[in-house]
């Protein structure tokens, strides 16, 4: 991160302190800070600007009762409401599918769940790409350069030795190490399970 996302991420930080302290001002500076991203979020996600309005609203409701519940080692603020957005979008998507669901009286065989499904998993493949390209950006440029030619180039890993005049052996190393750091800044964000299977809170 660097020192002038740290920076806004620490405002961020502090409005939620004293909004737990009930402070408007400092809800009213988030609230200018993270509705213009969050709303066209939810709005792209949904594709209803009133569905939107409610799950921002849902989210900044809950900001408003536990601000407590951020926790910094976990990513940002603006990564704690994605993940908060996300939840309340696929509850939303839910709730539609069991609707067209119960509007349905008898579902083709073979077309019934497939469809239904399709919207959260839209949100969640938006979601998860964003939370990647965040991730990527946080790790060292040699190993985020390496992932990025690895896995979106159509090159293999013998063509970037080649290419790159280094061992093979480095270039899988790189991979690995650059896999790990990824999945270590999906989770703080939220967006992968700790090695294990097993996370606290």
């Amino acid at each position: 991160m660097n020192a002038m996302a740290r920076n806004h991420n620490e405002d961020m930080v502090r409005w939620l302190k004293e909004i737990g302290e009930g402070s408007e001002e400092a809800f009213d500076r988030l609230y200018g800070q993270v509705v213009p991203w969050l709303l066209p979020m939810a709005r792209h996600l949904l594709g209803d600007r009133m569905e939107a309005e409610d799950a921002c609203h849902d989210v900044l409701l809950e900001v408003i009762r536990h601000p407590e519940r951020y926790d910094p080692e976990r990513g940002t603020v603006e990564a704690w409401l994605a993940v908060q957005l996300r939840s309340r979008c696929l509850d939303r998507l839910r709730k539609r599918s069991k609707i067209v669901l119960k509007e349905e009286a008898e579902p083709i065989a073979g077309f019934g769940r497939e469809p239904l499904s399709r919207p959260e998993e839209t949100v969640l493949a938006r979601m998860q790409g964003e939370a990647v390209r965040l991730a990527l950006g946080q790790l060292p440029g040699l190993q985020r350069r390496t992932l990025a030619e690895a896995y979106f180039s159509s090159r293999s890993q013998r063509e970037l030795a080649e290419d790159w005049q280094v061992p093979l052996g480095t270039v899988k190393s790189r991979v690995r190490y650059g896999l790990n750091h990824l999945r270590k800044a999906l989770e703080k964000m939220g967006w992968a399970e700790p090695e294990g299977g097993d996370r606290h809170g």
